[in-house]
This record gives C-alpha cells, sequence and structure tokens, in this order.
C-alpha cells in the first residue's frame, strides 16, 4: 500500500506543471489560516484577505509555480473569495485594479527599453572600456564590473536585466579568458572574486536610483504614504540623497570581497588586451549604438527634471511618460522593433506578477491591515520603553534581515515596508522620521546581499557555479552589516548637511 502511494506521489511529481510538495505545503497554509478566527480589530473578510495573502507569499518562497503563475492564482482567489468586495464585479475589479498604476507600466517600459542595451551591443561595449581602463590587476576588473553597474543602473529598472543579463556576460567572458572555469575547477583564480563583485555592485546601485530596480517605485509611494507626504523622494531627491554613502559603499566594497575572497591571481595584464581586442573586434559606435545613448541622455535628463528647473514647472513630465517616450523613440528609429516588445518576457512577466502583489498590499491596507498591523506593533515596541534611536534601529534591522525568508524583494517590500514605515512614523520623533526612511529606503536594496534566492539577479549569478553557498552567504552578511553602517553614519552626515534632519 504504501509503495503504491509513493509510486503514484513519483508519478504526479513527474506530469503535474507544480512541485508538489510545496503545493501541497501552500494549501494546508491557506486552510489553516482561513480556519483561525479573525484576531481582533479585523474584520472576517481582512483576516481572508491575509490569508490568501500570506499563501501567495509562501508560494513564491516555495517556488510552487513560476511568480507570474502564483501571483495569477492570487486574482483568481481574490476575485472568486469576494473578499474585498460583495459582488464578483466588484472583485475582479479591485484584483485588476493595480494594472493601471503608471509605476507598473515605468517599470514594464524601462525592461523592453533595457533590452537595446543587449541588442546593440552597448552594455557590453560600455563594460569592455572600463575594463580596458582599469583591468591590470584583479581588483582593477572589480572596479570595472563596478563602475559598469553604476553607469547602467539608472537606465535599467531591471536590475536583474543588468546584473544578470549584461554585466555577467562580460564577467565570466573576463574569467574565462584567464581559464577561470567551474568545470575546470579553477574558479577560484579570479572567477570567484569576479563573481561576487559582480554581484554585490547590483544592490548598491539598485539603492541609488529610483530607476534601478523594479520595486523602488513603489518604496517612493510607501514613504509618502507613511509620511503624510512630508517626505517626497522624486527621482532628483533619491539620487542626491544615495550619492555619497553609495559611491563610498561601492568604492570600498570590492576591497572587502578581495580581503574575504581573494583571487589566486592578482595581476591580470591579459584583461586589458582581451578587453581592446573585443572592442577592436566590435569597431566603432554603430548607428544604432549611437541612438542609444542619445535616448538614454534625453532620458535621464527629463527623469532628473532639469527642463523644469531650468524653464518652469509646465515642463515637467511624469517619469511613465519619459518611459514611453523612450521607448517609442527606440521603436520608430529601428533600434528595436515590435517583435522585441512582444517577446521580451520578462516585462510581461513583470506587469502580471508585480501587479498582483501591488493589488495585494494596495487592498491590505484599504481593509484596514496595514494599519492593525502597524498599531500593534507601535504599542509592542512603546511598551518596551526604548528610545527612539533604538526603536529605529530595530525596525530597520528586523525589516532588511528578515529578507531571509524572501525570494523576491517586490514580495518583501509589499508585505512589509509599508508597516514598518507607519509605525517609525508613529513612534520616532518627527524631526528624525525623514532620516529612519531614507535608511528603510536603503534597506530595501542592501537586503539583497544577503542570500542566492535573494533577487533575480542572485541566481543567474549563483548558478554560474563560481560560487559556493558558504562563499556566498559569508560575504553577503559582512557586506550586509557593512553597507547598513555606511549608509547609518555617513548616509546620516549626509542627510544632516542636505537639510533633512
Amino acid at each position: 500500500m504504501l509503495a503504491q502511494i509513493a509510486a503514484t506521489y513519483r508519478y504526479f511529481m513527474s506530469v503535474v506543471p507544480f512541485r508538489l510538495t510545496p503545493a501541497i505545503i501552500s494549501t494546508v497554509v491557506l486552510v489553516t489560516l482561513l480556519l483561525l478566527p479573525a484576531p481582533e480589530g479585523l474584520k472576517p473578510e481582512a483576516w481572508h484577505l491575509v490569508a490568501i495573502f500570506l499563501t501567495t507569499i509562501v508560494a513564491i518562497i516555495l517556488k510552487v509555480m513560476p511568480i507570474g503563475v502564483m501571483a495569477m492564482m492570487a486574482i483568481v482567489i481574490v476575485s472568486l473569495a469576494q473578499v474585498t468586495s460583495d459582488s464578483s464585479k466588484g472583485a475582479i475589479a479591485d484584483a485588476l485594479s493595480s494594472f493601471d498604476n503608471p509605476l507598473i507600466w515605468l517599470i514594464v517600459v524601462a525592461i523592453l527599453i533595457s533590452r537595446g542595451l543587449k541588442k546593440t551591443g552597448l552594455g557590453s561595449r560600455i563594460g569592455l572600456i572600463f575594463i580596458s581602463l582599469l583591468g591590470k590587476r584583479t581588483v582593477g576588473i572589480g572596479y570595472g564590473l563596478a563602475i559598469c553597474e553604476l553607469v547602467l543602473a539608472p537606465f535599467t529598472p531591471s536590475n536583474t536585466a543588468r546584473g544578470g543579463g549584461i554585466v555577467h556576460p562580460i564577467m565570466k567572458s573576463i574569467a574565462g579568458a584567464f581559464d577561470s572555469d567551474p568545470a575546470k575547477d579553477t574558479q577560484g583564480k579570479v572567477g570567484t572574486y569576479l563573481a561576487l563583485v559582480n554581484y554585490h555592485a547590483n544592490p548598491i546601485t539598485s539603492a541609488m536610483f529610483v530607476t534601478a530596480t523594479a520595486p523602488n517605485p513603489l518604496v517612493v509611494d510607501y514613504v509618502a504614504k507613511a509620511s503624510g507626504g512630508t517626505l517626497t523622494l522624486n527621482w532628483t531627491t533619491w539620487a542626491l540623497c544615495m550619492l555619497v554613502p553609495g559611491l563610498l559603499c561601492l568604492l570600498v566594497m570590492p576591497l572587502i570581497i578581495y580581503v574575504l575572497q581573494p583571487p589566486e591571481l592578482k595581476a591580470t595584464p591579459n584583461a586589458i588586451d582581451y578587453a581592446r581586442g573585443e572592442l577592436e573586434r566590435m569597431g566603432p559606435l554603430s548607428g544604432q549604438e549611437r541612438v542609444m545613448m542619445g535616448v538614454f541622455a534625453v532620458m535621464l535628463v527629463l527623469w532628473a527634471n532639469l527642463p523644469a528647473m531650468a524653464f518652469g514647472p509646465d515642463l515637467t513630465l511624469d517619469p511613465t511618460v519619459v518611459a514611453f517616450l523612450g521607448l517609442f523613440a527606440l521603436i520608430i528609429t529601428g533600434t528595436i522593433d515590435w517583435d522585441d516588445v512582444l517577446s521580451e518576457k520578462s516585462a510581461w512577466d513583470t506587469l502580471i506578477w508585480f501587479g498582483a502583489l501591488v493589488m495585494l498590499a494596495e487592498q491590505l491596507n484599504k481593509l484596514g491591515v496595514i494599519t492593525w498591523f502597524a498599531g500593534n506593533m507601535r504599542d509592542t515596541i512603546a511598551a518596551s520603553g526604548m528610545g527612539w534611536l533604538a526603536t529605529a534601529a530595530v525596525l530597520v534591522l528586523a525589516f532588511v534581515f528578515s529578507h531571509y525568508l524572501f525570494a523576491s524583494t517586490t514580495a518583501h517590500i509589499s508585505a512589509m515596508m509599508l508597516a514598518f514605515l507607519t509605525v517609525g512614523a508613529h513612534l520616532i520623533p518627527p524631526p528624525y522620521v525623514p532620516v529612519f526612511m531614507l535608511m528603510m529606503t536603503a534597506g530595501s536594496a542592501i537586503m539583497m546581499t544577503l542570500t542566492h534566492y535573494a533577487t533575480g539577479t542572485s541566481p543567474i549569478i549563483f548558478g554560474s557555479g563560481y560560487v559556493t553557498l558558504g562563499q556566498w552567504w559569508r560575504v553577503g552578511a559582512v557586506m550586509c552589516v557593512f553597507e547598513l553602517i555606511v549608509f547609518a553614519v555617513v548616509g546620516g552626515i549626509w542627510w544632516k548637511i542636505l537639510g533633512f534632519w
């Protein structure tokens, strides 16, 4: 009997389009939560939405199916359960409400634009230029990869496309030039070090620009809500606030990794020859590359709101309008075509899962769950008698290190950030609320340093085999603590100079 059950289970495992054991666990979580009585202060429908939300997060963490499918599952369940409305028509309208959010379309369109970097070869050219200038030593190559990340970050809201799709192939090519290959067990020559630098530049640059990773616009929205509109992080304000601590982290990060995971080859003069050879093979800038550079320059000027600063507020353009303008310019110039737009699966996948997670977070807030949770947390911390500085530290650290439980920065931010920001706004004296919120903003990207599943970039680089699990987690923990200290100390001083507190 047991053998038959085991055989049946193995059969289902081999044919169903999802991971059966995680699916069973997720179902048990959903049923258990739905059977529990609603906590005091929450209506039953609010608690049922919490159950749907938590189950969705569990399913994403356990990777039952691709994140887009799990997001669609949430849309279907919200629509059928009618927890947000007393009619099916109202429920489906709520379930699809976030898809008209300009912030979501900013992310989708920007991912489509970033496709041009790979198609034209401009991304590879930028990386090779920095390697040709800085590649005499392995640590210099590391700085070249970090600078490449920094240059691309303002234009690539997909940190996965930037770190995993553009910079990582360059890193692998350089490692291969030195016969540093996991298949040959020679990854320690230069590959392990460069892979770690390749990855850890990604969270830092993601913290430096609103347009550097997908969930950053959501962070902007949450900060504005929690602060009552007193702290608004537009593109320029965000970049200015994160400039000094971010650059310091980028400056020191390759050296820390050099100490934690030193490469076997310290001098790499051939890297310069390799980069110059590749640049020579690529030839001069193509017309399409020039168009990409021009479009990027115009978009950066418009995102930075320079025309409005120079000629008045009538010239202010919404960031999503700028993104659509850039995409249209690339299409009509033939730099990318409509087939490129249609085939960019990551953009349309992001539209579904990001939209669904935003919808869940918005509906939780609408039904009072965020207010309820924040109130309970506020009362608990207030009862502990902690001072405001300890309160801020506990909130930031709890938020950042809870990312060990998440395989998606967007899911984590959607689940927890607004509640934590709201608690801080209530418990921290008003003059110090901005610095707390800026630390939370930085922490929302810094938390990506921790694990090999922390964000879309990490499984790409980890999966290439250059870094062991132990190395990844050890370096990740050290870098996370280091970056938090830099942003707290140096960032705190810089924000004081800027007048934020």
